[in-house]
């Protein structure tokens, strides 16, 4: 009998958009004849089931099933493509764990961990993984200007803490100029994250359990026509995004140790993609991500094709390390 996957996508943050367009590739690409699937949608307003037709259903959240034509439908594994909260910060993590539903994405303490940029490079710090130099500030604390140029100097970067696909940041040329980058941060997060700039070459490692393995991606460079890396360049066309990248087979395989090192440390399961700043062949960690964009343009589905991996393939692997793991 065929497995019922709910593929969940949308969410609470800034990412929904994207995060759609991830649920959307998944659920197009997914063996159908191998699996019943459902498009799940997930905002704070609402929990529905959306067909073809894009008809809604409403899910029952004390048990995540649905009702169609007065049949009862329940789900035996859960494909989550949600960017950000809830699905990638622990939340729906901890709710299918209680309801005993395998899901896709790694479990609620390493989603929780990962999505807060500061704890994630706190913890892989004694474990030799390094990352640029930084400041922390929370929403209400004094702003001392002279103290955070002091500490990771100028130009440096002002980040949400909690936040993806490059909302919340900004890059901070002149002291006069942190006020604002600090406000743009906070409209995402009550926490925030400063770190100094990292003057050299950018590479995205994806990193997963493939047929029970931890595996390590092509690896890919980052050359963005904008300032650095942000949501324009991400996501219109404003990089170029080359994999294998342009890197020396030392540095390729320095950071892949390292990404796989960092994987397995914290004892990650699905997918995940890390991305590094080279300074000589020092790779310095910038962050992780455990619900990384799954369109065909993303950066982990390109790593997969130089890998010799299809979207259906890599789709199928994640439900069944899922089902194997629960």
């Amino acid at each position: 009998m065929k497995k019922n996957i709910a593929i969940i996508m949308g969410g609470y943050s800034s990412e929904y958009k994207i995060s759609l367009k991830s649920g959307s590739v998944v659920y197009k690409y997914t063996d159908k004849e191998k699996f019943n699937l459902f498009s799940i949608h997930i905002f704070k307003e609402k929990w529905v089931y959306v067909n073809e037709n894009n008809e809604e259903f409403p899910v029952n959240k004390h048990d995540f099933s649905i009702e169609i034509n007065h049949q009862k439908i329940t789900f035996d594994c859960v494909f989550n493509a949600i960017h950000g909260s809830p699905g990638e910060d622990g939340l729906m993590q901890s709710y299918f764990e209680i309801l005993n539903i395998p899901q896709t994405s790694c479990d609620a303490y390493q989603s929780a961990l990962t999505f807060n940029k500061r704890d994630l490079l706190s913890v892989l710090k004694p474990y030799g993984i390094k990352s640029a130099p930084s400041y922390y500030l929370n929403l209400g604390d004094l702003i001392d200007e002279e103290a955070i140029v002091t500490k990771v100097g100028l130009p440096c970067f002002v980040k949400a803490n909690k936040a993806g696909s490059s909302f919340g940041i900004m890059k901070v040329y002149k002291i006069e100029e942190l006020q604002a980058a600090i406000a743009n941060a906070y409209k995402e997060d009550d926490e925030i994250i400063i770190e100094g700039f990292l003057d050299g070459t950018e590479v995205s490692v994806g990193v997963l359990k493939y047929h029970g393995e931890t595996k390590v991606f092509p690896i890919t460079e980052i050359v963005s026509e904008n300032d650095f890396f942000d949501y324009e360049a991400k996501y219109a066309g404003k990089s170029q995004e080359i994999t294998p990248a342009r890197i020396t087979e030392k540095q390729m395989q320095t950071v892949s140790d390292i990404a796989k090192k960092a994987y397995d440390v914290l004892k990650m399961k699905g997918f995940s993609r890390s991305e590094f700043i080279f300074i000589g062949d020092e790779p310095f960690m910038l962050e992780m991500n455990t619900t990384p964009g799954l369109t065909e343009e993303s950066i982990l589905p390109q790593q997969a094709k130089v890998a010799g991996i299809s979207l259906p393939e890599l789709f199928e692997n994640a439900i069944t390390e899922a089902l194997k793991a629960n």
